[in-house]
Formats: C-alpha cells, structure tokens, sequence
C-alpha cells in the first residue's frame, strides 16, 4: 500500500466514523456506555459527544503523528526500505479503531453482544500483522523493537524482529484461545504479548553481546 493510498484509507475511515457519530448523536442519551469489564458488563460512562467523537479524533492524531514522525527521523531513509509495511500499520490501527468506535456505537444503541469476544478477534489480528511487519522493518527511531542494542548494531537489529515477528503470531494465536476461556481472556491476551516484548529485548541485548564478543576476539 502506497502513502497516498494509506492516505485515502485513512481519510475515508475518518470521514465515515465522525459522520456516523454525528449521525447518532441526537439519538443517543447524554451519557453513554464506553467500558466494559473482563465479565463483559458495563464498568464506565462518558458524555455523549466524547463516547462519539473521541476514537475519530483519537484516529486522526495517530495517523497524522506516524506519517509526520518519518520527516524527523535521522534514519528516514530506512523507513522508505519497509514504507509499504509501515503504511499497512497506520492502516491497521485506523481500521482496529473504527471497529472499536463502531461497537461501542452499536452497543450505545441497544444491541447486546459479549464485548471481550468481539474485542479479541480484532486485537489477535493486529498483533498478528504486526508480527508480519516486524521483520521487514529497518533501523529507525519510532517503529519496532528499539533497544540500545538494535539501534547500534543492525545484524542485532535485524535478527531481533524476525525472532520478534514469530513471536508476536504465536501471541496473536494465544490471545484466541481467550474466546474458550471467558475467564482469563485478560491473561490469555496480555501474558503472550508482554513475555514476547520482554523477550525480544532480552534478545537484543544476548546478542549484542554476543556479536560484540566476536568482534573482540
């Protein structure tokens, strides 16, 4: 997916979420659901106008944010090596976030679903892309497994996102198991996804050691 077309993407998703939000806001109630507790009950409330507009706003910051970042980064030139996959992250979140806004609307409006299980599939595939992202991905300053160990050596780098690319799948994977146990859905979601963060850093740094070793001896 090109710039211009992620650009596209995101302008229609935007458009047709603040358009869907202006579209209820008459007839909703001032104060409308925007919470929902692992027993997937509601647990919190907001004024209308923030439960209808926030993710929009929220969406168009993002997006704007990460084409911006590109112009300041000092690597800019590796980003343009992964654009294609770097575009398909801002299109995904902006696609994960109207799904969220378009639930939340849907609920607000007397539909009754099981949030958790509507909300995993959804999570479990943008993990899963980003998983397939992640070792396309070249040495920058804002998207990836940045360590002082990445960044300073790019064998490190490059080695850490395939390992942290598999192991972003398999947490996607997990996360689905969550819709078999309603109970620790919150575990099966979290639990995969922090021990893959955290490890991917572990192994950044083994093997900035390790390469650092060799080049000593």
């Amino acid at each position: 997916m090109t710039t211009k077309q992620t650009s596209w993407l995101i302008t229609a998703i935007t458009s047709l979420s603040l358009s869907i939000g202006w579209y209820f806001y008459p007839i909703l109630p001032e104060n409308i659901a925007s919470h929902w507790g692992l027993d997937g009950n509601v647990n919190g409330y907001m004024s209308k106008i923030w439960g209808l507009f926030f993710v929009p706003v929220l969406m168009i910051f993002i997006s704007l944010l990460l084409f911006w970042l590109p112009k300041i980064d000092p690597l800019k030139k590796n980003i343009e090596l992964f654009r294609k996959q770097y575009n398909a992250v801002i299109a995904g979140i902006a696609v994960f976030l109207f799904y969220i806004h378009m639930l939340t609307i849907f609920w607000n409006t007397g539909y009754r679903f099981d949030m958790g299980k509507m909300i995993i599939p959804a999570i479990a595939i943008l993990w899963f892309m980003l998983g397939a992202a992640l070792p396309k991905m070249k040495q920058n300053w804002f998207m990836g497994i940045r360590t002082p160990w990445t960044l300073e050596n790019e064998r490190v780098w490059d080695e850490t996102h395939k390992l942290a690319g598999k192991l972003f799948q398999y947490s996607a994977a997990f996360a689905l198991f969550g819709l078999l146990f309603p109970p620790y859905s919150f575990l099966f979601l979290i639990i995969p996804i922090a021990l893959s963060a955290l490890t991917s850093v572990i192994y950044s740094y083994y093997l900035f050691k390790k390469y650092d070793t060799n080049k000593r001896e």
